[in-house]
């Protein structure tokens, strides 16, 4: 069915939004975090699913505010510093506590939950990376008047 006045439709804008690097990254995320909310359910290391739950549901929102471009129509937010800030906690979280579970732990699925959030960690921490040129992008130089006045 065609849309009206040019705009896309809801699959064709996520569709388009998974194609690109921001979308492939978020995509990675939720499905990391959904991997680790499994393993972690099938071992006795119950106590990290906190982290896994709360990323997946921040990514999640995050990755519908960019695929719909909410994005531009809520500007009181500054949605760069957001997404950093997600990404470069979760990368952290996840690697400190993926680190205790792997030294600490020696059943399978908890080791597993460790290995993926090891692997959701690299994955945040390439997202943080990527996100930095775009927040140095948004600050432009001000033009500074000549002191002497153009003589």
């Amino acid at each position: 069915m065609e849309s009206s006045g040019g705009s896309k439709g809801c699959m064709e804008q996520l569709s388009t939004f998974i194609r690109t690097l921001k979308g492939i990254l978020l995509t990675t995320e939720i499905a990391l975090c959904i991997l680790i909310l499994i393993c972690y359910g099938a071992s006795v290391t119950l106590g990290y699913v906190s982290l896994a739950i709360f990323e997946l549901i921040y990514t999640i929102v995050i990755f519908i505010i960019f695929a719909f471009e909410f994005h531009l129509q809520i500007s009181f937010i500054h949605w760069g510093w957001t997404d950093f800030l997600r990404a470069l906690i979760g990368c952290v979280a996840f690697l400190i506590t993926s680190l205790i579970v792997i030294i600490g732990h020696h059943d399978g699925a908890g080791v597993a939950a460790g290995v993926f959030g090891l692997l959701v960690g690299i994955v945040m921490g390439y997202d943080a990376y990527t996100i930095v040129p775009q927040l140095r992008k948004q600050h432009a130089a001000v033009p500074h008047p000549d002191p002497t006045g153009g003589i």
